[in-house]
């Protein structure tokens, strides 16, 4: 997950005293607004919790902070949550999970109300839930998923995604994780023309051979396909031209196992963007996939070239925010790059910069990739629950709600399931660096999968 907190707000509680709380920010969206003593209750918990060492945590003062010492503490606040974002054990442990769920339902004032929301598939088919604001991604999930008979073991395939359309295209905006509520985060989404839509969750094609023996996810496959091939993503040689006219093959199957051959098959494609490879400035189409990240580019020849670069080969990677104080019409002021170092030849590293919106999405996409790498000969993602009680504290900082102990729903006075990984626990290393043109997120890759060339 990627944490920032570019702003605070100033509030009044109910003795009309003032104080601050912090705006945070998830994979490139506005979360919610927690204050101090919210974000210090969740690391006292995390630090019963857990045996591995938290990043320090900004002490208490006994008299009011001036200006530079709020910004110093926000800053400080800001390190301390990415640093927590960075570490798998911790950004999926349900105490962190159910304080973002909470703290998502306190800041809309909508904690437990009941809302109609429409998800759609791939075919555009709509399907329309009751969901409560306190329900989280994985709940509203099973919910459309029981509703279109999917067997319950073939879950974990598929997740939710938030679709930006336009006349001709579809532009993934973001994949919804267990931390939010999919009706608050539609919400809190600035973007006209945004949908929910449900799609594969994973990265390597050979899982479609187990999905294929099942009807459901059979229509859910081929939906897919087809709806990618409509937008170009998936490159369909001449020699197989029908392919794109599916009514002209009755057997999904067969469909499937003929697209499966396609340029392009089981990657994202995101929107044009700038890269400064081969050269700065350079107009590129990312698309990423099958532990790829691959450009397409038009260079001086007015021909299409292709760069292709292994995610086993990337040391590591970070998303860099750079302030430039230009307001633009979706009231954003800042632009995102994604910058890898990559090992173009023995001993040799070098790193590419992407300019693009859509930068955390494909950052996020790239850790994908890697945990399915390092998650290959294990069993797979058992859901454990949390049988500890804990307590939440509302923005007030007197009242709180229970969460956990004996009831083991989600919600209110539940559980959020942890979907830990059945593997042993890989180390990232991760740094926060915010200076005054540009927040900085890294991660690193080598040292989790290794390479033979370092």
């Amino acid at each position: 997950m990627h944490f920032s907190i570019p702003d605070t707000q100033e509030f009044i509680d109910n003795s009309g005293n003032s104080y601050l709380s912090y705006n945070i920010h998830i994979n490139g969206l506005f979360h919610c607004t927690v204050r101090y003593k919210q974000l210090l209750h969740l690391h006292e918990h995390l630090t019963k919790e857990t045996s591995l060492p938290l990043p320090p945590f900004p002490p208490k003062k006994l008299f009011p902070l001036t200006t530079t010492q709020q910004e110093e503490r926000r800053q400080s606040l800001e390190k301390y949550i990415q640093t927590i974002g960075q570490t798998s054990s911790l950004n999926t442990s349900p105490l962190l999970t159910t304080f973002l769920l909470h703290a998502q339902q306190e800041t809309s004032s909508k904690m437990s109300t009941i809302e109609s929301l429409d998800i759609f598939l791939q075919n555009n088919r709509r399907i329309s839930l009751k969901v409560g604001t306190n329900e989280s991604t994985s709940r509203v999930l099973k919910k459309l998923l029981r509703h279109i008979s999917l067997p319950e073991y073939l879950d974990r395939y598929f997740a939710l995604f938030a679709i930006i359309e336009g006349e001709s295209n579809a532009n993934i905006l973001r994949r919804l994780q267990d931390f939010e509520s999919p009706v608050l985060t539609l919400g809190n989404i600035n973007f006209p023309a945004v949908k929910l839509m449900i799609g594969k969750s994973y990265w390597d094609p050979e899982n479609d051979l187990k999905l294929i023996q099942d009807s459901v996810s059979l229509d859910l496959l081929y939906y897919q396909a087809v709806a990618e091939v409509n937008r170009g993503w998936i490159l369909v040689p001449s020699n197989l031209d029908h392919l794109k006219h599916p009514k002209f093959i009755e057997d999904k199957r067969e469909y499937l196992k003929l697209i499966r051959s396609c340029k392009y098959y089981g990657f994202t494609q995101f929107a044009s963007c700038l890269c400064d490879y081969p050269q700065p400035d350079t107009r590129v189409i990312v698309s990423i996939g099958r532990n790829e990240l691959n450009l397409r580019m038009l260079l001086d020849d007015n021909q299409e070239h292709e760069a292709v670069f292994k995610v086993t080969r990337m040391r590591c990677w970070r998303i860099t925010t750079l302030h430039n104080g230009m307001d633009r019409s979706d009231g954003t002021d800042y632009t995102l790059e994604l910058s890898f170092e990559y090992l173009v030849a023995k001993n040799q590293l070098q790193w590419i910069t992407i300019v693009s919106e859509q930068a955390i999405l494909m950052s996020v996409s790239l850790q994908g990739m890697i945990d399915e790498l390092l998650m290959k000969g294990t069993e797979g993602r058992g859901e454990v629950g949390s049988e500890k009680s804990w307590s939440y504290v509302l923005r007030d900082g007197v009242n709180k709600i229970r969460i956990g102990g004996q009831d083991k729903e989600e919600g209110i006075s539940g559980t959020v399931k942890d979907g830990r990984r059945g593997r042993e626990e890989v180390k990232r290393v991760a740094r926060g660096i915010r200076g005054e043109h540009c927040d900085i997120t890294e991660n690193n890759a080598f040292h989790m999968i290794g390479d033979d060339d370092l």
